[in-house]
């Protein structure tokens, strides 16, 4: 938010020293105004305590000369009444507004208090022509000045009293003498008046100062608390950042700068951590899809660390056949069951496959939106879309004149990818790429191993046709079908499916041991050349065993289910198969399926000493042998995959 940025608050920070800045100033100002009005009203009472001296100096001089003869008063009327008068004026006019609490502008011109008189009151200028001030005294001070307005009041009624009310005769020796009677009365008032004005005074600049002393330690307190601020939400940041990025520098990847605050540094600290989080995950990803061994690792690896940098919901590889005329979906990963079966076939021309694997550069389905409504004619797009998927990337792994092969990510959200994502996995895709080429390619070569293996065993039984490839297909349709039920579905996986599918070619493996006079012998074969021929099931076992180990010796089971598969495919339900005579659930599930599809498969298809069976001819024998030679459990479930049986037998039978 905008107030949590660092403009924002070194902004506010500067107002703020500044508005206290301010405040101080206004305050100084004000305060210095008030002590110019404080020292103004005690020039004004000091100025109470002179003219009281002066009344009393100058009565006291006119008694000692008092005039004998009409001339000399007639003098002191132009001279010690003059006096006289404009003293008690102005006398009356500083008690006046001192009372009132409110002192005018023209107090400070001499002339008003002492028009005409060689006596001028010395009363700085302090305030403006047209300014009035109120008093703000304390209790003491106000107490004190009533007092003192009491006592001139009292002293003025009785001078005035003593002087006469003839004007022009005023009794001037009388007066004189009502002074110096009542001199100490009015002295004693007046200075204890300017005494408590000064105590005020000085407690009012106590004030001042502890006010001062108070807006220092604020201001400090202030300050600290804002250096404070800045040190735990700018400062320790940074340095925690810049130690960051020398961390990371030195190899420390997956390093986290811990995040204090909301501002930019904040935003910048998370920003890195996502760096660090991504760079510390892409290296893992790398590491880890280095290590795999299969193609379904890469693809669980790739499925755990991807949503790190883009949505991903499901993955899926797709491959093309020998000649390009279609592709299929050969793996996928995903935590959520979709209906999309591995082995699938779809068209190749003109697909979003055949358009990414010309081109050799990723393509993203969210980026191209006008290209999306063609794409959703392509048969994959529906079949994903069926299930579910909005969004879709296309990353090409492998493309060789034998073989190409594609990445599919999908999302369940709408415009999940972006050009950024675009660009993400055009960056790795030669990482990405050489590790599915790498786990692809160890499974081709497994694959082509166990391939050649089967045509060797083949070579020796060339009557067979297209057997095995029609054989292997029905046994892993059947482990679908048995996947689906409660007993199998945790048993039976998308892996358990392959490795059905390529080692069921094998179960044959073991005839390369028996003798061709044994194997292709025309008639029926002897006891003991049939119990010769009952040995190629372990001889089989044997062979690929020795595979086996020299897979775990590297770490690696790749031949279990077929030496299942090799050793007891012609086990019998009811105990009477060989060469262990194992019974119902003992003998491998990978052997009960293959027996089935083995058997069907060898009824309908043409042989020279026999003619094709017919489908349903075929179907009523495994009835019949249901709970004898073959688990009945397969052969219903052999039965529910019919539709898909008949399609590979329509397109590759042998009759």
């Amino acid at each position: 938010m905008w107030y949590k940025t660092i403009k924002f608050q070194v902004l506010a920070v500067l107002v703020l020293q500044l508005a206290i800045l301010l405040g101080l100033v206004m305050s100084s100002l004000y305060l210095i105004n008030l002590r110019q009005h404080d020292y103004l009203i005690l020039n004004l009472t000091g100025q109470l305590r002179v003219l009281t001296q002066n009344l009393v100096t100058q009565s006291n001089h006119y008694v000692e000369q008092a005039p004998r003869d009409y001339a000399t008063y007639r003098r002191d009327l132009g001279l010690f009444n003059k006096d006289l008068q404009t003293q008690v004026d102005a006398f009356n006019t500083i008690i006046q507004s001192l009372k009132d609490r409110s002192i005018k502008a023209e107090l400070v011109n001499p002339e008003v208090l002492f028009p005409g008189s060689s006596h001028k009151a010395r009363v700085p200028s302090l305030i403006s022509a047209d300014e009035t001030i109120k008093c703000t005294w304390d209790a003491p001070s106000r107490r004190q000045m009533d007092e003192t307005a009491a006592v001139w009041d009292k002293f003025h009624a009785g001078l005035m009293k003593a002087i006469g009310h003839d004007a022009d005769g005023p009794r001037l020796e009388a007066a004189a003498q009502y002074i110096l009677l009542n001199k100490q009365t009015l002295s004693l008032s007046t200075a204890e008046l300017v005494t408590n004005f000064r105590h005020m005074m000085e407690i009012k600049l106590q004030h001042i100062k502890q006010l001062n002393q108070a807006a220092i330690a604020i201001i400090i307190l202030i300050s600290l608390t804002i250096i404070g601020i800045i040190y735990r939400r700018i400062f320790r940041p940074i340095d925690h950042t810049v130690a960051g990025f020398n961390r990371v520098a030195h190899g420390e990847l997956n390093y986290q700068i811990p995040v204090y605050a909301h501002n930019e540094i904040g935003v910048m600290a998370r920003a890195f951590n996502n760096l660090t989080h991504r760079l510390s995950t892409l290296f893992r990803l790398t590491d880890r899809i280095n290590q795999a061994n299969t193609l379904d690792e890469t693809l669980r690896f790739v499925f755990e660390e991807f949503p790190v940098f883009l949505p991903v919901q499901w993955l899926g590889v797709l491959r093309t056949t020998r000649h390009n005329h279609d592709y299929h979906l050969d793996r996928s990963f995903s935590e959520t069951v979709y209906n999309l079966e591995e082995r699938e076939l779809f068209d190749y021309p003109g697909s979003l496959f055949e358009q990414t694997i010309q081109q050799g550069e990723p393509f993203c389905s969210s980026c191209d939106l006008a290209g999306q409504q063609h794409w959703q004619k392509d048969p994959f797009i529906q079949r994903l879309n069926e299930n579910g998927m909005q969004s879709i990337f296309y990353l090409p792994l492998l493309a060789t004149p034998l073989e190409t092969a594609i990445l599919v990510i999908g999302s369940t959200e709408a415009e999940a990818y972006n050009a950024e994502h675009l660009l993400f996995l055009s960056n790795i895709a030669g990482q990405v790429g050489h590790s599915f080429e790498k786990t692809i390619g160890m499974e081709s070569l497994v694959i082509s191993t166990i391939k050649g293996l089967a045509k060797l065993a083949e070579s020796r039984d060339p009557e067979t046709g297209d057997h095995l490839f029609r054989m292997s297909h029905y046994s892993a349709m059947v482990a679908e079908e048995l996947a689906k039920t409660d007993k199998y579905k945790k048993l039976i996986d998308a892996n358990y499916v392959r490795d059905i599918l390529k080692f069921a070619p094998m179960h044959d493996i073991g005839k390369v041991g028996i003798s061709d006079s044994i194997l292709l012998k025309p008639g029926k074969l002897t006891d003991e050349e049939f119990s010769i021929m009952q040995q190629h099931p372990t001889i089989g076992g044997d062979v690929l065993r020795r595979c086996e180990l020299q897979m775990n010796a590297v770490g690696r089971s790749v031949f279990q289910i077929g030496i299942e598969i090799a050793e007891a495919h012609h086990e019998k339900f009811n105990g009477l198969g060989y060469p262990n005579k194992l019974q119902g659930e003992s003998i491998p599930l990978a052997a009960r399926i293959v027996a089935v599809a083995d058997v069907f498969d060898a009824l309908t298809s043409k042989r020279p000493y026999k003619d094709a069976w017919p489908v349903e001819k075929a179907l009523n024998l495994l009835d019949e042998e249901s709970g004898k030679h073959f688990d009945p459990q397969v052969v219903a479930a052999f039965k529910q995959a019919m539709p898909k049986v008949m399609g590979v037998y329509d397109k590759h039978k042998h009759v």
